[in-house]
């Protein structure tokens, strides 16, 4: 298991991997254009610098809003899910064709793709659960589509609305449904 220490002084920056074996100096290992020391800018450290963001394991780390426990508003360094995930999720979401999947039930979709969704919610909700709100929403259009295609109503306005009363019927039928959005 490795270990990543940094230690700052006036002078320079250190990183050392700490290893079973010991420190030695990571400079050596790390890759000189992926490498680099991002201020983790919040409430306490306020200074301006050119690198205030890192992706880590598909998750972004940069500055967001925070709410404390009196209900103030405050700037935290957090984690939520990247910008490259969360196109990635809707792609694959557009590549599902939900749409011409006519010949399913929305309980044939729901056992289909939930498992899916759940694992999403899991993983990258886990931190900044609102962040994943753009793919729920890109999910539930794909949804109208496929009401649509099955003739349950004829135009999009009305299939949002018949969604928005099965999401309310059965909530329990895909992950979002039961966080609360439904549009």
């Amino acid at each position: 298991m490795r270990r990543f220490i940094a230690r700052a002084d006036r002078r320079q920056t250190t990183c050392l991997i700490a290893s079973g074996n010991g420190s030695r100096p990571a400079s050596s290992n790390l890759h000189p254009s992926k490498t680099r020391i991002v201020y983790c800018k919040d409430i306490n450290r306020t200074g301006d610098h050119p690198d205030i963001q890192f992706t880590f394991l598909s998750h972004t780390f940069r500055p967001r809003k925070a709410v404390n426990k009196y209900g103030g508003v405050y700037v935290n360094f957090s984690p939520a899910v990247s910008r490259v995930s969360l196109k990635a999720m809707r792609q694959t979401i557009r590549g599902w064709h939900l749409q011409l999947k006519s010949d399913k039930s929305l309980a044939g979709l729901s056992a289909i793709f939930a498992p899916i969704l759940k694992g999403w919610q899991q993983y990258y909700g886990r931190f900044h659960g609102s962040a994943l709100k753009p793919v729920w929403q890109n999910m539930n259009l794909f949804l109208t589509r496929w009401a649509q295609v099955q003739g349950l109503t004829g135009h999009e306005p009305r299939s949002a609305e018949m969604l928005k009363r099965l999401a309310q019927g059965q909530p329990g039928a895909f992950v979002h449904w039961s966080l609360g959005v439904v549009s």
